[in-house]
């Protein structure tokens, strides 16, 4: 399944920080990219463990 979310990337300190505020989940990383790659490597880990009712309760509490 094919999901399209947010990220939202922000300068902080010497690296960035990557959120996805409709799950709530962050990751960091050196570079633009690494956070970005970071933060999809991070969802994709969410959605392989998180049971349903945990993935619809961030989703509609952000929504």
């Amino acid at each position: 399944m094919t999901r399209q979310l947010t990220a939202v990337i922000e300068l902080e300190g010497d690296g960035y920080v990557a959120l996805c505020p409709e799950l709530d989940i962050a990751s960091q990383g050196d570079s633009v990219q690494e956070a970005r790659d970071n933060l999809k490597e991070a969802l994709e880990l969410f959605f392989e463990v998180a049971p349903d009712s945990e993935i619809e309760r961030r989703h509609t509490r952000t929504c």
